[in-house]
Parts: structure tokens; C-alpha cells; sequence
């Protein structure tokens, strides 16, 4: 919840002025609801994407306040579900996310599906547990023929900035999960299905560890939280990500 409209559209402007399209690098912003209309007017898709921070599941009816995945369907070409914040500060249930991933397909939004535990449940090692039970919850109203539309992103919450007692995730534990996350998507599915998932790391990245992360094998991309407000440094991680894929 940052940036009025006007201060989201220079954000974007100062964004699409200083990057340059690539073909091996999607680039996508996720401003709050109120901005995503005028953006998609201005926004430049050959170097952007939008996406929506969250979305009420049902297309339309008596749910005031809320915005539907059919109301933002050519919007947005995404939509983060199930974001630690949407689950712990507004009570998400399993059963919204699961709910929220197939409106998204429904609707022609890719949902970005973000699973990850807590301090708590990491000390106590639950992280399989809690990550197993996400990520397949998550995933339970998806069809065989949609499950390669679905991105998953990782992101432990004890390591997101803003949390208490948050201390920065190692190259090692990210990709300890992302390699236990893809053998449940092999598992349930088939090897080739899991192979072909996107998965992105979310957890305090910046500029000084984006390449660390982008480098852990199985890790597709990142999903930036603070340092994404800051457009030098968002564009300082764009750099780095080109940095990896040339």
C-alpha cells in the first residue's frame, strides 16, 4: 500500500525510460488496485507487465469493496495470491487462495502463487509440512491442462524485512526449499511439469544478493518487496538479472 496514482505513474515512467526490453527477462510491477487502470494505459508492454496485489475470488456480486479477477481480466497479465501478508493480516484461509488461483486462470491471469512458513513453524520443523500443504492447496482446483500457467514464488516469512525477527535467507536454505518444492510438483504431477514451473524467491532482496539468489539452481526469479519502491535499486536488480541470464 505505497504510491498514490500520480506517484505510480512517474515510478513507471522513470522505469520504462531506464530499461530496455529483453526477450529472456519479464519484468512485472504490481501497484495497489486504485493505480492499475491508468497504468495499463500507459504502461509500455514490451518492457512491462502489470500485475494485481490480490483479488476476490467470485466474478462478480454483493462483496463490497472487493475487485474480481473478471474485473481486472485485461488489466493485468498476473496476480499475487496468497502473499504472507494477505494471509496473516487479513486471515486468507487455503481455501480463498486455491479459490483465488482458479479465478485467475479462469479470467486469463496468471496467479502467482507465494507459499512459504513461519519462524515459528521453522524452529519447530514444520517447513515441509506447511510448504507441502500451500503449495498443494493451492494448487488442488487447478487442471492438469492449467497447471503450466501457475507460478509459484517462495517466501519464508522469517526472512521478509518487515517481520520482527526476520534474518536474511542463505543461497543454501533457498534452494533446500525450491529443490523440496519441485520434487512435491513431481511427485503429484510428473517431472516434466515440474521442471517447466516457474519459481521465484521472495524474502529481503536487494541489489547487494539478487545474483546470489538467481543463481540458486531452480530459482526463476525474484519477487522483490522494499527494495522494489526504489527504483535505482529495482533497476540495479534488473541489471543483475541480465547479468545472469547473458
Amino acid at each position: 500500500m505505497n504510491f498514490a496514482v500520480g506517484e505510480s505513474s512517474v515510478y513507471l515512467h522513470k522505469l520504462t525510460e531506464r530499461i530496455r526490453a529483453s526477450r529472456d527477462l519479464e519484468i512485472v510491477v504490481a501497484p495497489s488496485a486504485i493505480a492499475l487502470q491508468p497504468l495499463s494505459l500507459q504502461i509500455d508492454r514490451k518492457k512491462l507487465r502489470l500485475a494485481a496485489q490480490t483479488a476476490n475470488p467470485h466474478d462478480f456480486g454483493a462483496y463490497t469493496g472487493e475487485v474480481s479477477f473478471a474485473q481486472l481480466r485485461g488489466l493485468v497479465d498476473y496476480c499475487i495470491i496468497g502473499h504472507s501478508e494477505r494471509r496473516q493480516l487479513f486471515h486468507e484461509s487455503d481455501k480463498q487462495v486455491r479459490l483465488a488461483v482458479a479465478a485467475a486462470l479462469r479470467n486469463n491471469i496468471t496467479p502467482i502463487l507465494c507459499i512459504g512458513e513461519t519462524s515459528t513453524e521453522r524452529t519447530f520443523g514444520e517447513t515441509s509440512d506447511v510448504v507441502r500443504d500451500q503449495l498443494l492447496g493451492g494448487l488442488s482446483e487447478v487442471s492438469a491442462e492449467d497447471i503450466n500457467k501457475v507460478i509459484i514464488a517462495y517466501e519464508p516469512i522469517w526472512a521478509i524485512s518487515s517481520t520482527t525477527d526476520a534474518h536474511i535467507a542463505t543461497p543454501d536454505e533457498v534452494a533446500e526449499i525450491v529443490t523440496f518444492i519441485r520434487r512435491t510438483l513431481t511427485d503429484t504431477y510428473s517431472s516434466s511439469i515440474a521442471e517447466a514451473i516457474p519459481i521465484l524467491y521472495g524474502g529481503s532482496v536487494k541489489p547487494t544478493n539478487a545474483g546470489a539468489y538467481l543463481t540458486v539452481p531452480g530459482v526463476n526469479g525474484l519477487l522483490i518487496g522494499g527494495a522494489s519502491l526504489i527504483a535505482d535499486q529495482f533497476i540495479d536488480i534488473i541489471d543483475t538479472a541480465k547479468k545472469v541470464i547473458s
